[in-house]
């Protein structure tokens, strides 16, 4: 196994050096070019008439294709798609014509017409590679054949993967032997990620690299799985173009000492909704870890022997320990090692606690610095002119309860006496504004603010002109908070505890609805956050951890979905909870799965959900009976908003209700859904409408 007991740390530069030393790590521009024109050559002669009807296209994979290559030596491969082979297997029956196109090539490159001497062609063991080489750099190329099995699809059908598993079974082959069929798959899955990702790629794998130096080569994870792990981190806890490249090392460094928790798999070329490839799934997924599915092959986990992570465990930790850019002054993005999708049932509880309950300390750090803006922004603004502001409301996940570890929010909505009604909110609202900004940005300046609150504030960009954002970040415990602040008017007045707003309250916003001017469902939703918050506040911490679940739920996917389509806000996921809770009875002990498993049911009956709450508005009088029944003979789903009727959170078609439900089917077959005796969790008997 080689120097197994070397912990000596593998040197990694100082923290601020980073950006600049990964550059280091590169080829340099003009290799790179030089390479590739010796690619594009070799190409064109495999393309050439002579076997232009043998081989139908050529890949370049391994480092070299997806852009992950080191300065120095580095591998790849060269995928000769042939034009007769018609199944996974069929390249085992060519292997002469593999040899006779590398003698050919190797002819061809040593002849007089080659403009280059740059490239060699090389036989070992009964395998060929090409070595293509400049003054500083080289990169050898193992020659393989290969099905095409996307043909000319940009995305793999699910039979392709049908007829792979019906050849591994037939064949007794192992997984991944055909990796090399999805050689441009694995191309188009990297090309998607930002230039500073691999980068970031680049660091771990010289990491990577120098411990192998110090341990026998064949005793660690390949390369690939370093890089997939790294997209992952990435991914899970950061997805910005720019980061901080010692958290990216830090948390991918972490993850590594988490092997027997560690379920890496996306679901961008397959996914759950085909039953064979489900099974394949499943299968993976449940393994012992460490699972690294590669993402364009559902049988390979590219963790072939969990063995090899040993020697790179104790690397790590011997690197966290030592390294002084990676102590615990630089934080860790918080990612999590294990999927939702493959936590058992009676492990759920312990998933919300070690993975979605945010830390305490940190959010007593959020209180004191919200409290200390709220009086800044009390004291301090409009302090020169005769308007004041009457209250601030804290909302958001934060104040209701439900926040998530690594997605935070609050909401501040203050009411200035300038804003005497609904239509002075929408003509004034950016006025206040930009006042408030004024004022914030100069107190700033004066790092009086900073100095009481312990954090950096940072107003962010404003995309929306009715909304000023920034974050708080905690500089000890590396944690932000995004505070999106809003003007509004002080519809409810002075609300006392336990107290419903006053009819008229809600009168004068539908007379408002219906005139001339007639605004969007939901646009003075703000004025009622006081009432939002309360509807939350008051419920159990069990159902405020289920809310959580739903919302980690809601936001992979999102992820996942990226901008292929709108989904409905996360708010009515929170009211969709609520309702399966109280619909069931309202107790407070309750179990999780069965909760979660509830709610998710709802979603994919969206087509015909109608839910709304009398607490703080009834059908009992006109104009309001008129207007509430009309706003339930929408288009479903119908999710009236409890505080302000006129916010249709449902939104009907507004939303792509599919496309969550579609996830929410797929998820009826997670193991988290089952219980220890393999049986279906079953739902709640929840209604999809209120009676």
């Amino acid at each position: 196994m080689g120097n197994s007991e070397s912990t000596t740390p593998v040197p990694i530069i100082p923290d601020q050096d980073l950006d600049e030393f990964v550059q280091q790590l590169k080829p340099c521009n003009e290799c790179l070019n030089q390479i590739n024109q010796l690619v594009k050559h070799i190409c064109t002669i495999l393309q050439k008439p002579k076997y232009s009807l043998l081989v139908r296209d050529v890949a370049m994979g391994g480092s070299y294709g997806r852009k992950t290559v080191l300065q120095g030596d580095s591998s790849g491969t060269l995928v000769l798609f042939l034009k007769c082979l018609t199944e996974f297997q069929d390249y085992k029956k060519h292997q002469d014509d593999l040899k006779t196109i590398a003698n050919w090539l190797k002819l061809q490159l040593e002849s007089s017409e080659s403009p280059t001497n740059n490239c060699k062609v090389i036989e070992s063991k009964g395998r060929f590679f090409v070595e293509v080489f400049t003054k500083h750099h080289r990169i050898c190329f193992e020659m393989l054949l290969a099905f095409n099995a996307l043909g000319f699809a940009e995305h793999p059908s699910p039979c392709v993967y049908r007829d792979l598993k019906r050849c591994l079974d037939e064949t007794q082959a192992n997984p991944g032997e055909f990796a090399a069929c999805f050689t441009e798959l694995q191309q188009r899955f990297f090309n998607n990620y930002p230039r500073k990702l691999k980068l970031l790629i680049l660091l771990v794998k010289y990491w990577h690299r120098k411990c192998q130096e110090k341990w026998n080569n064949d005793c660690f994870p390949s390369e690939y799985a370093m890089e997939l792990l790294t997209v992952y981190a990435w991914e899970q806890g950061c997805g910005a173009k720019d980061f901080n490249m010692a958290q990216g090392v830090k948390t991918v460094l972490r993850l590594i000492q988490q092997p027997k928790r560690l379920c890496v798999y996306w679901t961008v070329n397959y996914d759950f909704e085909d039953e064979t490839i489900r099974n394949i799934l499943l299968h993976q997924l449940q393994a012992t870890g460490p699972v690294i599915l590669d993402p364009t092959d559902p049988t390979n986990n590219v963790i072939r022997d969990s063995n090899r992570w040993f020697p790179l465990l104790k690397e790590a930790q011997s690197l966290l320990a030592a390294a002084p850019n990676l102590r615990s002054e630089v934080p860790a993005w918080n990612v999590v090692s294990k999927s939702l999708f493959v936590t058992p049932s009676h492990l759920l509880d312990e998933f919300i606690k070690d993975f979605l309950q945010p830390n305490q300390r940190f959010l007593d750090q959020v209180e004191q610095a919200i409290e200390l803006i709220c009086k800044f922004l009390q004291e301090n603004c409009f302090c020169s002119s005769s308007t004041k502001i009457q209250k601030i409301i804290k909302g958001g996940s934060v104040a209701q309860g439900t926040a998530l570890k690594n997605s935070l929010d609050a909401n501040l909505v203050v009411f200035p006496e300038l804003l005497k009604t609904y239509n002075f909110q929408k003509t004034e609202q950016v006025t206040v504004l930009k006042e408030i900004q004024k004022q914030l940005q100069s107190y700033k300046k004066q790092e009086q603010l900073e100095k009481q609150l312990e954090m950096t504030l940072e107003v962010c960009k404003r995309k929306n002109p009715r909304m000023l954002s920034f974050s708080l970040k905690s500089e000890k415990l590396d944690k932000y908070i995004r505070v999106d602040l809003l003007p509004a008017f002080n519809a409810l007045g002075q609300l006392n505890a336990g107290t419903t707003p006053n009819p008229q309250v809600y009168t004068e916003l539908l007379q408002l609805y219906k005139s001339p001017t007639a605004f969007l469902g939901g646009e003075f939703a703000s004025c009622f956050t006081e009432l939002q918050c309360n509807f939350i506040t008051s419920r159990p911490a069990k159902l405020k951890d289920l809310i959580r679940l739903v919302q980690h739920w809601y936001q992979q996917f999102k992820r996942k979905l990226k901008s292929a389509g709108s989904l409905p806000p996360k708010y009515a996921l929170d009211l969709l909870t609520v309702f399966a809770w109280e619909q069931a009875g309202s107790q407070e002990d309750f179990n999780a799965v069965e909760g979660f498993r509830t709610v998710l049911e709802l979603v994919t009956q969206y087509q015909h959900l109608c839910v709304f709450w009398k607490v703080n508005y009834s059908f009992k009088k006109d104009p309001l009976k008129t207007f509430l029944l009309a706003q339930l003979k929408k288009t479903r789903p119908v999710i009236l908003d409890p505080a302000e009727p006129t916010h249709d959170v449902g939104g009907g078609d507004r939303w792509c209700w599919p496309l969550l439900a579609k996830e929410a089917r797929q998820w009826f077959h997670s193991p988290c859904f089952q219980n220890e005796a393999g049986q279906p969790v079953q739902p709640w008997k929840v209604p999809v409408a209120v009676v």
